[in-house]
């Protein structure tokens, strides 16, 4: 496995903001990892660390904190607050998670036993080199990072064995047929936790519990006769996750040493976990940590914060679908978003999207200011409409909420493509929603 994302150079802004993606993507196997990749970005420049069970500072200034898998980041202006302008996303993806007593195996071959989560294209998960990662949970609860090698894979039948399975494509029993292999010996000889264990330097008599899962092995790659494209696992939906770090990073080095001296509201970072399973847990948007968040910073839940609310925006940024050259009949025959043509502005009549009239003018006008071009997006009426985590924050917050994200083909594959352009045009418009201009990673 290859460290680094390689493009020839000299890169272009856009291709080295691409390449910068996927070296986040490699630091975030986990949505625990992604956590933590972003707090390791905020810190070199100036964010600080807060825990939940400890009184915060009420200055202005730089923070993070972290809920397991979430993080939520933000810059306190000096002066009284007038608003909270927030970038949502979410740090977890579809695919496998470990079961419980996860060794197994048959026929001379080490297995892992895994549970489906969320909604993967199984079959893009076959004959793939994959990772394990997640954290450890010790018997004391303190906790530990860990990740593997690709030594994992899910071997799909040969098609000796399955001769119609081009013609009437891969049946696979989501508990028969993915349970990745991992080495040769009998189970009773084998101790999956205890390699774990030894991976991040803990007793493996010491796990009380875990939460792992599955990942892409191979490095990120840019690709195309220009090298106009990305192939990465979990661009669904680390895409929104780094721009929004990447842009908030902007923002803090924009202002100096000091907090923000040119704004009176509070710009936020807020990445959920379990967007991907639903979004109803104490990590996810359904959950009480971004609201926790803002009534610590307003110092109250009384009139005031139902005011600041009030005056709030909340961009909820998560991947969507570009027309797919191969199916263009499965997309809408009118609202056709293209690759390489800009981010997308997300809209359902079943407010599967949370983007409104005004959501919607207020994008074109941060498009406007930033110089970015951006597409619409709507399902194709015999198409059913996906969601995001915009929908539940604007249900249990009320904040004006709008709906934008990258155009992706093959989401929810275990390796997903997205234009390098539309990577770039994220970041300047989550810049502009902050009201910071200027160039990302690598320019």
């Amino acid at each position: 496995m290859t460290n680094a994302v390689q493009t020839p150079e000299p890169a272009s802004p856009q291709q080295a903001n691409a390449r910068d993606l996927g070296e986040f993507v490699l630091e975030s196997p986990s949505s625990f990892h992604a956590a933590a990749a972003v707090v390791r970005r905020l810190a070199d420049v100036g964010f600080t660390r807060l825990e939940e069970d400890e009184a915060w500072d009420a200055a202005p200034g730089r923070y993070v904190v972290v809920r397991d898998g979430a993080v939520i980041a933000w810059i306190r202006p000096e002066g009284a607050i007038d608003g909270f302008d927030i970038l949502g996303a979410h740090t977890d993806s579809p695919g496998f998670k470990l079961k419980p007593q996860p060794t197994t195996g048959s026929f001379n071959m080490l297995q892992a036993g895994v549970e489906v989560y969320g909604g993967p294209l199984l079959n893009s998960w076959l004959d793939r080199e994959l990772r394990l990662a997640g954290r450890l949970v010790l018997k004391d609860g303190s906790e530990r990072l860990v990740a593997t090698d690709p030594v994992f894979r899910i071997p799909q039948l040969a098609i000796h064995l399955d001769r119609a399975v081009n013609t009437e494509g891969v049946a696979l029993d989501r508990q028969q047929h993915t349970q990745p292999v991992w080495g040769l010996g009998l189970a009773e000889d084998a101790d999956l936790l205890g390699h774990l264990a030894e991976r991040a330097g803990v007793p493996a008599g010491e796990i009380g519990g875990y939460d792992l899962t599955f990942a892409d092995g191979a490095a990120p790659a840019l690709f195309g006769l220009r090298q106009e494209f990305l192939a990465s696992g979990r661009l669904d939906n680390l895409s929104s996750v780094h721009a929004g770090v990447s842009a908030l990073c902007r923002a803090a080095q924009s202002e100096g040493a000091a907090a923000s001296s040119d704004t009176s509201r509070v710009r936020m970072l807020a990445a959920f976990d379990h967007e991907e399973v639903g979004s109803a847990t104490r990590s996810g948007a359904g959950g009480p940590f971004l609201e926790d968040v803002l009534v610590r910073i307003a110092g109250d839940r009384g009139p005031e914060f139902s005011r600041l609310l009030a005056r709030s925006w909340h961009l909820s940024a998560d991947a969507g679908h570009a027309v797919h050259p191969n199916y263009p009949g499965r997309h809408d025959p009118r609202v056709r978003p293209l690759m390489g043509r800009g981010p997308l502005l997300k809209i359902n009549a079943d407010q599967r999207y949370a983007t409104d009239g005004q959501g919607a003018a207020k994008v074109a006008a941060l498009a406007e200011a930033g110089g970015v071009a951006y597409q619409e997006f709507v399902s194709n009426n015999t198409v059913p409409c996906g969601s995001t985590i915009g929908p539940i924050t604007a249900t249990r917050l009320g904040i004006r909420t709008v709906d934008v994200g990258v155009p992706l083909l093959s989401m929810h594959s275990a390796r997903e493509m997205a234009a390098v352009d539309d990577l770039w045009a994220l970041q300047r418009l989550i810049g502009s929603f902050w009201g910071v201009r200027g160039e990302g990673p690598g320019a």
